[in-house]
């Protein structure tokens, strides 16, 4: 079955290493990859290391990608427009929180869920109370 693919981003490349091995141990089938950090594995932000990994995780159903914070929605929007056009309307950036959306995420593409849905809830774990 074809699935959406995650693309994580963070300006830590350790933070997006270890998200990466949590969702593929939730969903193992979903394709998750990393693209945090520079292309000289610093800290910060990469468009060509973002639209790489973007490429490397669309299987043909689209991709969401979760951010951090600052440049690095920058650098996603700019690694979208390097996309060929027609992979540019399959790929969503989702205003959620990395880790809750991610999360939500995974599980949402590991179901077969569409990208619009995926990001949705990714979305949606910005409202999640932690403690009631």
């Amino acid at each position: 079955m074809e699935m959406v693919g995650l693309v994580i981003v963070s300006h830590s490349p350790d933070i997006s290493k270890g998200l990466k091995t949590m969702l593929s141990e939730a969903q193992p089938e979903v394709t998750v990859i990393d693209a945090g950090g520079t292309d000289e594995k610093e800290m910060g932000t990469s468009a060509i290391k973002i639209q790489q990994a973007i490429e490397q995780a669309n299987k043909g159903k689209g991709v969401a990608v979760l951010v951090d914070f600052g440049s690095s929605v920058m650098n996603a929007e700019m690694a979208i427009d390097m996309l060929d056009e027609e992979v540019q309307n399959q790929v969503k950036i989702a205003d959620a929180p990395l880790i809750e959306g991610a999360y939500s995420a995974v599980m949402e593409a590991g179901f077969g869920k569409e990208v619009l849905e995926v990001v949705k809830a990714a979305e949606k774990a910005k409202n999640t109370n932690k403690i009631n």
